[in-house]
């Protein structure tokens, strides 16, 4: 397709990529992806259930909670169409527009999360640092103000790169390498200049996936001295397991996501497998993980579930008889 071809086609379609080389037995293995996707929906929906039923949960802690499970479920639902849409009736076409919006989405929640996690960050910081200022440093006015800034941050930085990649044509081929929408696998298929594109997309990458990361560190190295300082064995142990939901959600999140970075850029001659598996599991793990780990590591989670998966009556008797 030649460049007049441009991008603002109506009729312009993409093709994306299943697992190659595991083409029959894709109905088979829709069963595990169906799998995670639930897993995903159900865990992030109960997290999201419990903190809106228990008035003792409405905290800043899990303010932020429901923020990450918030952005857990957009990514879930962002990728689930067309990814089970493979596996299930292995339709690959995706159009034009529906690409890019299925791209905006995908890149914005990912975003989302990172930049939650800072803020859950920032939490901790508080409340090991300064607990008895806690309430005043986070009142709700603050929380909400932090979290139209993550909102803004994300869902306005990603828009202008794939707005600018939308107006230039694509003229090679429109086959993608993954089984959803990606901007660095987009802008692979375009036949101009590409170089603002580029640029604005690394700068964008820098302040969120680079920085991110880095304050996050920062953060755990002064909340380290302060948990150091603490005379009490045991006052050092529960501060740092007030910690470890939130260390574990960062490990899930950004391991996957370097080892994605390293296979897009030094794994140039791996297997198309190789590029797949990694893309997958960055985008369904922390969704399946993160409400799994707050469940069975945060007390009053657990007890939220446990509250919701029995019936009243029998959750009471057992109360009664403790």
């Amino acid at each position: 397709m030649g460049p007049s071809r441009s991008s603002n086609s109506s009729c312009y379609s993409f093709v994306l990529t299943g697992i190659p080389g595991l083409e029959a037995a894709r109905l088979w293995l829709s069963i595990p992806f169906t799998c995670l996707y639930m897993v995903a929906l159900l865990g992030n929906c109960t997290i999201l259930l419990v903190i809106r039923s228990d008035p003792s949960l409405h905290e800043p802690m899990y303010c932020f909670l429901s923020m990450l499970a918030i952005a857990d479920l957009g990514l879930s639902l962002s990728t689930m169409p067309t990814v089970m849409g493979i596996f299930w009736a292995n339709y690959r076409r995706i159009t034009f527009d529906a690409c890019f919006v299925q791209g905006y989405f995908v890149h914005s929640f990912s975003f989302m999360e990172s930049s939650v996690l800072l803020v859950m960050a920032f939490d901790r910081y508080v409340a090991i640092c300064y607990p008895l200022r806690y309430s005043s440093i986070l009142s709700r006015d603050r929380i909400a103000k932090i979290g139209l800034a993550v909102m803004c941050r994300c869902l306005l930085g990603v828009l202008p790169s794939l707005f600018l990649l939308r107006r230039l044509p694509f003229c090679r081929s429109h086959v993608l390498s993954h089984s959803y929408c990606l901007h660095q696998d987009m802008i692979k298929l375009v036949c101009a200049d590409v170089t603002f594109n580029s640029m604005y997309s690394l700068t964008v990458v820098i302040l969120v996936v680079v920085l991110d990361p880095v304050l996050i560190f920062v953060s755990y190295v002064v909340i380290a001295k302060n948990i150091v300082s603490i005379a009490s064995p045991g006052e050092r142990l529960k501060a740092l397991n007030t910690c470890l939901s939130h260390i574990l959600a960062i490990l899930i999140l950004y391991i996957p996501m370097v080892g994605l970075s390293i296979v897009h850029r030094v794994g140039k001659h791996a297997s198309p497998l190789a590029h797949i598996l990694m893309a997958n599991v960055y985008l369904l793990v922390p969704p399946v993980l993160n409400p799994i780990i707050y469940s069975i590591k945060t007390k009053q989670i657990r007890k939220g579930v446990h509250r919701l998966l029995m019936p009243r009556r029998v959750f009471s008797l057992q109360y009664h008889k403790r």
